[in-house]
């Protein structure tokens, strides 16, 4: 039996904000409720945050009458720069480790998120690098809505 090494996203975006602005909207749960873990066809009717190393957050997303809950725990907060946490989705608990990055720019800040998955999730790498990205871009769109 031999170990894969776990599959590794790593998604970038500039944004037109301040650090501050783009990290202060990853604990908060009247934004994040808009962005994070949201899908088209779903609607985000529960986000508790508790913003502390140790803290955890959940976020319930409502999808077709049957609710998704997203589940984190805090590693790491270091505001503005980085952003820390386990991961755990869907029922069978499955976890895996996001890390956010966010460095100041000439306009604003780029951010680059990478997640660290279990092997066994390889064949979705492609999926979570699309929901990622189209959850960046629902971060950009509530921090800069112009």
């Amino acid at each position: 039996m031999t170990d894969s090494a776990p599959p590794v996203i790593t998604v970038t975006r500039h944004f037109a904000v301040s650090p501050e602005q783009v990290f202060d909207a990853w604990l908060d749960p009247q934004s994040v409720s808009k962005w994070l873990f949201a899908t088209e066809t779903g609607e985000i009717v529960r986000a508790e945050i508790d913003a502390r190393v140790g803290g955890e957050f959940l976020i319930t997303d409502r999808r077709k009458g049957e609710d998704v809950e997203h589940r984190g725990t805090y590693l790491g907060i270091d505001r503005p720069r980085q952003l820390e946490f386990v991961y755990t989705a869907g029922p069978n608990g499955d976890s895996s480790r996001v890390i956010v990055h966010i460095l100041p720019a000439e306009s604003g800040c780029e951010l680059t998120l990478t997640h660290v998955m279990d092997p066994k999730w390889a064949d979705f790498r492609d999926h979570s690098t699309h929901a990622w990205t189209g959850m960046l871009a629902g971060l950009a769109r509530n921090v800069d809505p112009h």
